[in-house]
């Protein structure tokens, strides 16, 4: 994120604006804000490859946090903004962040977790006034030059994963020793990938604490683009916004996507998308009549990807090539593609096995070699993130799941991924989650646990309703023995769905899960 090129030459463009408020930060002003943070973060002590972090909403202020540590050389941890206190602290002390900035609304969430973090030195709180453990921003950077640093140094996010297979892992990747303006090859890599330019207008509807929200807030402004930040997704206002500011770029995830098809069919209509040239997804696997309606509704402008935050490998494919390959993440573009059994022998074409890559980037787990030494392979040469998948005769990567939730039924081997995907198409399901139960029989059975559609009822009809649908389109083995129903399935706004929550619940304290 740095502006510094574009606000000598464009100063007042947009470098972003908040898509409720409509407040614009331009170039100019974003320019000396972060050099003000960056100048004040030097202040307090903190050298290159320090580390702080930043916990609040998307907000006017968030962009500037990060981008005075992208060009102070420090690392900075963005921070899920719905974790409790106790789950805050515990990222806070493992990337052993000397800084927090929040904002006001989290501002007693951040109080309570700075309790636990002794080596914290300070708080600042964005958007509210000082008080005895937070020094508002403005206060803090009075004085600081709007000049950059004497000697600036790229800085870098370490961010940490959702922690849905355990507790959260701080992503440290090598910080080069380079100037801002130098960036990292993926970056460049990247950026040609998905077309990003000096004008485009780029629409983000997710938190920006997520690493994929973040990359591409952080191209678009390296490209002097103009980033539109929704403070939360709504899928009628994302449509409202694409026809407001011309939007050419965006990137979603597959629940957007559900939700804005299953929006009333003259809202649809009425949206004006023609602008858009690039849409991407990733983060969750994207249901086949889902993309095709997309597709149909969007053209072909859909891109999809897979990669880890971890930096492993990465595929992707255009909207051409996926509908030659109906369901998959692409073609290997960066690292060394693997599909293995258990006894780390490769699997055949077609075969379900798990994600290896001999690794395109480094990476490690950020004081916790246990965990990074347990996503490499024996021989160190390969790493994983324990994804399901098998590759087609063409080189594409399918995925079938989370190895951790792969179900064991009877011993066949059943991935709930494919009946979450065809129970997601029903118009009368929000959202679902599929997983295994105990079964004294077979070890486990095939649960599914479904968000009902506003004013669809809940219930033994709507239950069977879906049974029969999953029959017509699954082979009995994989269709669920029985559906539960909630108001809200627990997925993060990223798209994640926090499924151990729910499966948890069906098997209390049994020590043996075999999932």
């Amino acid at each position: 994120m740095y502006p510094g090129k574009y606000a000598l030459e464009n100063p007042d463009r947009p470098a972003f604006i908040m898509a409720s408020s409509g407040d614009i930060v331009t170039y100019r002003d974003y320019e000396a804000r972060t050099n003000k943070l960056a100048h004040f973060l030097q202040q307090q002590g903190l050298q290159q490859r320090d580390h702080y972090a930043i916990f609040m909403e998307n907000n006017a202020w968030y962009l500037e946090s990060c981008g005075a540590g992208e060009r102070s050389g420090l690392y900075y941890t963005c921070i899920n903004s719905y974790l409790t206190a106790e789950e805050l602290a515990y990222i806070i002390n493992n990337s052993e962040s000397k800084i927090l900035i929040t904002s006001d609304a989290k501002r007693s969430v951040a109080k309570e977790a700075l309790r636990s973090c002794p080596n914290v030195k300070l708080g600042i709180v964005v958007d509210g006034e000082t008080d005895d453990q937070f020094i508002n921003l403005q206060e803090a950077t009075a004085d600081c030059p709007t000049t950059p640093l004497e000697n600036e140094k790229l800085g870098l996010s370490m961010l940490y994963s959702s922690g849905t297979t355990g507790q959260p892992k701080g992503i440290l990747r090598p910080m080069p020793d380079n100037h801002p303006l130098d960036q990292i090859p993926l970056y460049i890599f990247l950026q040609k990938l998905w077309q990003y330019r000096e004008d485009m207008i780029y629409l983000s509807p997710a938190p920006l604490y997520h690493s994929a929200p973040q990359a591409a807030v952080n191209f678009t402004i390296r490209f002097g683009g103009t980033v539109i930040i929704m403070e939360r997704f709504d899928p009628e206002k994302y449509l409202d916004l694409i026809s407001k500011y011309k939007v050419t770029h965006s990137q979603l995830v597959p629940t957007m996507f559900s939700r804005m098809l299953k929006l009333p069919e003259e809202v649809r209509k009425r949206a004006d998308t023609s602008s858009l040239e690039v849409a991407i997804h990733a983060a969750a696997p994207c249901p086949v009549q889902v993309k095709k309606d997309m597709i149909d509704w969007w053209g072909p402008i859909i891109h999809e990807y897979y990669g880890a935050t971890e930096g492993l490998g990465f595929t992707a494919c255009n909207s051409e090539e996926w509908l030659a390959h109906p369901g998959s993440v692409g073609k290997v573009l960066l690292g060394d593609l693997h599909i293995l059994d258990e006894e780390m022998n490769p699997c055949p074409t077609g075969t379900s096995g798990t994600v290896w890559f001999k690794t395109a980037t480094e990476f490690e787990y950020f004081n916790d070699p246990e965990r990074t030494k347990e996503a490499l392979s024996p021989d160190g040469t390969m790493s994983t993130v324990g994804d399901m998948g098998y590759i087609d005769e063409d080189g594409f990567l399918y995925l079938t799941d989370r190895a951790t939730f792969m179900i064991v039924s009877g011993g066949v081997n059943i991935y709930p991924q494919e009946c979450e995907n065809l129970l997601i198409t029903h118009p009368k399901v929000a959202d679902a989650a599929v997983f295994g139960v105990p079964n004294e029989d077979f070890g486990e059975e095939v649960k599914a646990v479904i968000q009902p559609m506003p004013g669809t009822t809940p219930g033994e009809e709507l239950a069977t309703e879906l049974s029969e649908f999953c029959h017509e389109h699954l082979s009995p083995q994989k269709c669920p023995r029985s559906f539960d129903f909630e108001e809200q399935l627990p997925r993060l706004p990223t798209g994640k769905l926090y499924k151990r929550l729910l499966r948890d619940r069906y098997w209390g304290d049994k020590k043996n899960k075999i999932v």
